[in-house]
């Protein structure tokens, strides 16, 4: 397998947020090589059905041999060891890990759609991620991250 950059955004609105973020962090440092992590940003709960916390954001990048699959499953185990259930799919979270972009690579598989559907339109991915990785390009609108974000309306989410 080649090395691909890979690309996680995260984020936390239960508990302590600082502390989730920490954690996965840390724990992205033994999966990835060259980690790159964004600052930290408050944000807005955005398509949720009822009043939430304010979220905690953050982008990651590193560089990986993994299969997406394997690092997807490794994100999963990592938001389980803080706690993370999933009642329904707009439910608060101690911690989401989202694998955003995986190399120049289209993946579509049940369970797993890199790069991330939504990602272009949350401004909570785009902000920290354009920090650490601007010239990230994504492969199915061949725009840069930078790009997406200076796109992006202004009230767009996040």
């Amino acid at each position: 397998m080649d090395r691909v950059t890979a690309a996680i955004a995260l984020g936390s609105n239960l508990g302590d947020r600082h502390a989730h973020l920490d954690y996965a962090v840390s724990a992205l440092a033994s999966l990835l090589e060259n980690v790159r992590v964004s600052t930290y940003h408050e944000t807005l709960p955005v398509g949720m059905s009822l009043p939430q916390p304010l979220f905690l954001n953050a982008a990651a990048i590193g560089e990986t041999t993994l299969p997406a699959r394997t690092l997807l499953d490794a994100l999963l185990q990592i938001e389980q060891a803080r706690g993370r259930e999933r009642p329904h799919g707009r439910a608060s979270r101690t911690l989401d890990l989202d694998l955003i972009l995986w190399g120049s690579l289209l993946v579509d598989e049940p369970g797993l759609i890199v790069p991330h559907p939504r990602f272009r339109d949350r401004r909570f991915v785009l902000a920290p991620l354009a920090e650490i990785g601007p010239e990230l390009r994504d492969p199915v609108s061949g725009r840069t991250i930078d790009e997406l974000l200076r796109q992006l309306p202004p009230d767009a989410a996040g």
